[in-house]
């Protein structure tokens, strides 16, 4: 079986431990593109008009020869409305709101795609193909000691990093964040920061999750809440992933 080093909070290895067996696992990109756009679509929500929009006018028809078009005019003026082609008219093809957009996925395939896309974790060359930046030294998967989890303060989880050779990626995130471009600036999403570091802890009442809120592009998930979409953002697997001693431990017990 296989071994990777595991990092002190101090950047120095600190002992060995074994890699679990869902790291073995095929890289499936297909199936990991199909798990994540099925997860987008089931978590959209119905939208469309009400029937009735653009439909809420007395109106009438001056009918043939006035040299007009023939369209729905105000019963009380001689402004055209109601049609697509009218101002205050109704939308040609709006969107339904019974539309159905869920897509169904096998409980096998968002299985193996969860499987999968933790396997390009442990890949150093599909980490450093989808563009995140660390130093050559560092041994995958990225392990660190359970005392990883007891730190609240941002800067000194960016010391951890850094001194595990990791920190180059927030500082890529950092100098990438841009304006959106578009409406999305007026609706409380002006910037958009690129996707960097996942730390993956075992308890949900970790300190750490409070001070690694505050780097960019850095999220922190429990072994539970691991899924194809936040390993693998926008369908390219290989996230910049730290696992601490007691994650591992739990991942090794999926396939047992």
């Amino acid at each position: 079986m296989a071994q990777t080093n595991v990092y002190s909070v101090n950047g120095e290895v600190s002992g060995t431990i074994d890699v679990p067996e869902v790291f073995s696992y095929e890289y499936r990109p297909d199936v990991i593109k199909k798990s994540i756009l099925a997860a987008a679509a089931n978590k959209r929500q119905p939208y469309g008009p009400n029937e009735r929009s653009g439909m809420r006018h007395s109106v009438s028809t001056w009918g043939k020869g006035r040299g007009v078009a023939r369209v729905q005019r105000l019963h009380d003026g001689r402004r055209a409305t109601e049609s697509p082609n009218n101002v205050s008219g109704r939308r040609a093809h709006p969107p339904r709101p019974e539309r159905i957009w869920d897509q169904k996925i096998n409980k096998k395939e968002s299985r193996l795609a969860r499987f999968s896309a933790i396997a390009a974790t442990g890949s150093a060359d599909c980490v450093r193909e989808r563009g995140h930046q660390f130093d050559d030294s560092v041994s995958f998967p990225i392990v660190i000691e359970d005392e990883f989890q007891n730190i609240a303060g941002t800067s000194e989880i960016n010391e951890v990093l850094d001194s595990i050779g990791i920190g180059y990626d927030i500082e890529r995130a950092k100098e990438g964040t841009k304006i959106r471009a578009g409406r999305g600036k007026m609706r409380n999403r002006r910037y958009r920061t690129p996707t960097s570091i996942l730390i993956v802890v075992s308890d949900r009442e970790a300190p750490v999750f409070m001070g690694a809120s505050n780097l960019p592009g850095v999220d922190v998930e429990t072994v539970s809440t691991l899924s194809a979409s936040i390993l693998a953002p926008g369908g390219d697997a290989g996230r910049l992933t730290l696992y601490t001693r007691s994650a591992i431990a739990k991942i090794g017990e999926w396939t047992q």
